[in-house]
């Protein structure tokens, strides 16, 4: 996949009582504020400009998370386009990381629209660990294909 806007992110996965989970965050700021099923993301971002993808990917799950990187293999898991056109690149890293160690990143935005206030807004308002079948429903629709790319991945441990 080619042209228009990028973003790389990283899918971190643990297996807990057999099951593996993978941690997403959900999307902060006042559009996602009353969704959820469809409303969170792998910790992801868009590169500074001529950024190697997987640094793009290291720096912003940092910013976005608040904790650096675990320890680990990046495995690639490929490019999916969002509805928007956005085209992400992921990696999948299987690491552990405690939710409640997030002090997540902010962005700035004019909210109300057209109002000429503007605040201030966490990256993500919460992250959490998810069973992958129960990811599938939380993630945007075209992340779910990374979580198939990961699922076939370790289809065969």
């Amino acid at each position: 996949m080619t042209g228009g806007r990028r973003s790389a992110g990283i899918l971190l996965h643990r297996v807990v009582d057999g099951g593996r989970q993978v941690l997403l965050g959900h999307m902060g700021g006042p559009f996602w504020a009353r969704k959820d099923d469809g409303a969170w993301s792998i910790p992801k971002g868009e590169p500074d400009g001529d950024e190697e993808p997987e640094a793009t990917a290291r720096r912003e799950f940092t910013e976005e998370l608040g904790v650096p990187v675990p320890e680990g293999e990046l495995v690639p898991l490929g490019e999916v386009r969002q509805s928007g056109g956005k085209v992400v690149t992921a990696w999948a890293l299987a690491a552990d990381l405690d939710p409640d160690q997030v002090i997540p990143g902010t962005f700035t935005l004019e909210w109300p629209r057209g109002s000429g206030t503007v605040r201030e807004f966490p990256e993500v308002d919460r992250v959490a660990w998810f069973p992958l079948a129960e990811a599938r429903v939380k993630v945007v629709k075209a992340q779910r294909e990374l979580l198939d790319r990961l699922a076939e991945m370790h289809s065969f441990e």
